[in-house]
């Protein structure tokens, strides 16, 4: 565990990778958020660190103080217990001019576009981390067998909307931008959602689970 200043308003928690660094961070952030309301803002996390953002008011005897109390909270013995997260469903149409790219990862797998497409809809992937673009989930969990490298030349622009495999990692397109991700399939779910608060679909610590489903049917 690593812990700095990044501004005079904000410090920052980072844990090593583990394989219950997730369950600690979501335990972490709700502890900080319930227990010193009074002296933040907010949190944000990523997939392995938290940003705690300090309100300008705090004198500066508790702003020394607030660190160490962090330490200790975040040294607390993670309680074992299920992780209860908020599914979100997300309708996606599967390869075609929504999908450019499914045929390469089908290729690079050794996989039918249909295996590729079936693989990809078995599992409810945990979000844990919004970033890139507004409203762009990270999420983890991807089948093994369809990982698949970044594009060595990125697009210019792509849709929002694009569903995509980097590495280990898929995601959602949130916003219409250059990127160098293979896009598998496109949804017209709306991820960033700039006149609401919070202005994004998924949050860090919700879960994704995405349904195939055939051009004309994404909103019924």
């Amino acid at each position: 565990m690593h812990s700095f200043w990044l501004s005079e308003t904000c410090w920052i928690l980072r844990l090593e990778e583990a394989a219950d660094t997730e369950q600690r961070l979501r335990q972490i952030e709700t502890a900080i958020q319930q227990e010193f309301s009074e002296e933040i803002v907010e949190t944000v996390s990523t997939t392995q660190s938290i940003g705690v953002y300090i309100k300008p008011c705090i004198s500066t005897k508790k702003l020394e103080e607030l660190p160490e109390l962090w330490r200790q909270l975040a040294n607390r013995k993670v309680v074992e217990q299920e992780v209860v997260r908020n599914v979100i469903q997300i309708p996606v149409v599967y390869g075609g001019e929504e999908g450019p790219d499914l045929e390469i990862v089908a290729e690079h797998a050794g996989l039918t576009p249909q295996e590729v497409i079936e693989l990809h809809t078995s599992v409810i992937y945990p979000v844990r981390m919004i970033g890139f673009a507004p409203g762009f989930p990270y999420l983890s969990g991807l089948p093994e067998a369809i990982h698949a490298p970044r594009k060595t030349t990125p697009r210019s622009s792509i849709p929002a909307g694009s569903v995509g495999i980097a590495g280990g990692q898929t995601g959602v397109y949130s916003i219409s931008t250059p990127g160098g991700w293979q896009i598998i399939g496109r949804t017209t779910t709306e991820l960033f959602l700039p006149d609401q608060q919070p202005p994004s679909l998924a949050q860090a610590g919700d879960a994704i689970q995405f349904v195939a489903v055939e051009r004309g049917e994404e909103d019924a």
